[in-house]
């Protein structure tokens, strides 16, 4: 179902594919990411639910405080599963190109690790940018401040 303006209904289920970039396959095979839809976003049922290879992250919609598009970033440092330090968030990086960033009311365990905030470097950005506001979660994207 579409809203106005061609915008999806909050309640339909959407995906947003986490870009692969195409020299980093390699790496990412290491992660269990194939080109088989093992990485990607998924917005359905009051969750959000975000998969990469054999790691994973599921929250309620609810849980989610606020997003932003940050990026582009060195590829060395945002391929993978990757954990800032000192700061307890994670990534999901297929590619270079930028990514969203969701900041969490409460931890969400993934990776075997409680987070306060996950990056997904998902193809459409700006696409699961109106998806999370479409369903009253607010975010702005950073690259254009």
């Amino acid at each position: 179902m579409t809203g106005p303006n061609g915008v999806p209904s909050p309640a339909e289920p959407l995906e947003f594919p986490i870009r692969i970039q195409p020299n980093l396959k390699p790496i990412l095979l290491l992660f269990g990411v194939h080109d088989d839809g093992r990485a990607r976003v998924r917005i359905a049922d009051g969750e959000f639910i975000a998969t990469f290879g054999r790691f994973g992250a599921r929250t309620p919609l609810s849980n989610i405080e606020s997003w932003d598009i940050t990026g582009p970033y060195n590829a060395l440092r945002a391929v993978g599963v990757r954990r800032s330090i000192p700061r307890p968030d994670l990534s999901f990086g297929g590619s270079a190109h930028g990514g969203l960033r969701v900041h969490f009311k409460e931890r969400v365990r993934a990776a075997r690790l409680m987070n306060t905030e996950l990056y997904v470097t998902v193809d459409d950005l700006e696409g699961l940018g109106a998806a999370l506001t479409a369903r009253g979660i607010p975010g702005k994207d950073l690259r254009r401040i």
